[in-house]
């Protein structure tokens, strides 16, 4: 860690002594909040809470984890993930409720954090992360539907938004993907925003706009301590709510992260990311915010479409947010909401994994791996649930690995005659042993028809879990009620650890 913030120490340096990267940074850091203002109210619309929950909440999101995270750059705001997780305590007990949640939900993840949670990360395959990315620019690109007048609960309905908002997306489009062939100076969709805004208010046209998603907040957040019965009752209440926001913003938020690390080609800190993102939230709740994780949509225009590398970045969008919003709200409230849409388009075709639906690369890669996909990103689209999507793929992964490892475990007999003329079967064992490859271990042998001495060789097998010893028991049982004698040999030495403190310690039949 100390490394690690020594990195970071010096990228911020690096962006404060040199204009260019200042001005990326600080350009970047108001296209990011230009699009949280909308997103924001929305999410606070989804938990059922006053816009200003959700504004607050991308504030102080944003502050804090530039200082407390462990990805630079990453940008953390109130979320659609967290809002359908704690909507149903604002709905049946009321915001100081939801607040309470949300603190505990901070301190569970700082918890967690410390625990070392993050180091699951590695147990998640590669196939459910590329699911993830792809259902999450699926659910980017559908979120702005509505804005176009797309109704899809009702079959496919088109209508509802002025004609003139489908040209000004397509414009807001065609400039982002051709300025940066010009000059990359200015982030591309600062430009969009800025001329379909100026475009709106010049030709006094009547399109929806920031201020239709719900009302600007015109003054500071306070700090406030939630009106709740410090009592078991309201744990009860608010526990199984806070651990799920726990457990689902640490995964969009340490999935999110290894995104941006692969991105930018850089290492973050998992570890301080964790526990970083609970203090956020824990500082949020007591400043009357909803909570949040990071964002995916958000961080690809940071880093992706503005070019941001540094918390120079994060920082200046939370604190553009506030300005925005209280400073110089009538503004913003102008701006068409065409011109997010496009914004948020191009994010969406950017984050999506188009190799990965590239014929020769479903060719390529194994049935199994291309269905682990399949499978995260229909459950994370369906459900619009991050844990259920991952969980689903990360569950059939593991299955499908099983059952391969299953395969890779040989059992060979050898009947071997002895000089005297007696006779002793040889199994020679290969393979990693666990509970998917060792359950099916005691069909192998040939119980009836082996001598009296019967040695099994694991010189080429590794005993991973209880399962496997249990199986080894079970083996010797079956053989010692025949009056045979089996041997086991060619232990290496945590197999052999392994064994000889459990066996005969579990249950047989």
């Amino acid at each position: 860690m100390p490394q690690q913030a020594h990195i970071d120490d010096a990228s911020v340096r690096a962006v404060l002594q040199s204009p260019r990267l200042l001005r990326r940074e600080v350009l970047a850091g108001l296209v990011v909040a230009l699009a949280l203002i909308p997103e924001a109210i929305s999410f606070s619309i989804l938990a059922g809470v006053d816009p200003r929950v959700g504004l607050f909440a991308s504030f102080t999101m944003a502050v804090s984890i530039a200082f407390l995270g462990g990805r630079p750059a990453m940008i953390s705001a109130a979320t659609g993930a967290i809002a359908l997780v704690i909507a149903p305590v604002a709905a049946k007990h009321g915001l100081d409720y939801l607040l309470a949640t949300v603190i505990l939900g901070g301190l569970m993840q700082v918890a967690f954090g410390l625990a070392g949670t993050a180091q699951l990360m590695r147990l998640l395959p590669r196939s459910v992360m590329v699911g993830f990315v792809n259902a999450l620019a699926i659910l980017i690109f559908l979120a702005q539907l509505p804005h176009l007048g797309v109704d899809l609960h009702d079959g496919i309905h088109l209508g509802g938004v002025p004609w003139i908002v489908y040209p000004m997306v397509a414009a807001g489009i065609a400039i982002m993907v051709l300025l940066p062939k010009i000059t990359t100076a200015v982030p591309a969709p600062l430009v969009a925003i800025v001329l379909l805004t100026v475009l709106v208010l010049a030709g006094g046209m009547s399109v929806p706009n920031v201020s239709d998603e719900g009302e600007l907040p015109s003054s500071l957040p306070s700090l406030l301590i939630p009106d709740v019965p410090f009592t078991f009752e309201t744990l009860q209440i608010i526990a199984p709510y806070a651990f799920a926001m726990a457990m689902v913003g640490l995964l969009e938020s340490l999935m999110t992260a290894k995104l941006v690390d692969d991105v930018t080609d850089s290492h973050s800190n998992k570890h301080r990311e964790s526990w970083g993102q609970g203090a956020s939230n824990v500082i949020t709740g007591f400043f009357g915010g909803m909570g949040g994780c990071a964002m995916i949509g958000q961080t690809m225009i940071n880093v992706k479409a503005s070019g941001a590398r540094s918390r120079v970045s994060t920082f200046l969008a939370g604190v553009f947010l506030l300005v925005l919003v209280v400073g110089v709200g009538d503004i913003v409230g102008k701006i068409p909401m065409a011109a997010l849409v496009a914004v948020m388009i191009i994010v969406a075709v950017g984050t999506f994994d188009w190799h990965s639906l590239a014929p020769a690369t479903l060719r390529r890669l194994p049935k199994s791996e291309n269905l682990v996909m399949l499978t995260t990103v229909i459950f994370v689209v369906a459900t619009h649930n991050l844990a259920i999507g991952v969980s689903a793929g990360v569950v059939l992964a593991f299955m499908l690995f099983a059952r391969r490892v299953y395969h890779l475990v040989g059992v060979e007999r050898e009947l071997i005659e002895e000089a005297d003329g007696s006779a002793y079967v040889r199994y020679t064992v290969t393979g990693e042993l666990f509970f998917a490859s060792s359950n099916d271990l005691v069909y192998q042998f040939e119980y009836l028809d082996d001598p009296e001495r019967v040695v099994i060789d694991l010189t080429e097998a590794h005993l991973w879990d209880a399962s496997t010893i249990a199986a080894l028991d079970g083996i010797e049982t079956k053989y010692e009620r025949k009056g045979k004698k089996v041997e086991i040999v060619g232990l290496n030495e945590a197999s052999s650890h392994m064994h000889e403190r459990l066996t005969g310690q579990l249950a047989t039949h």
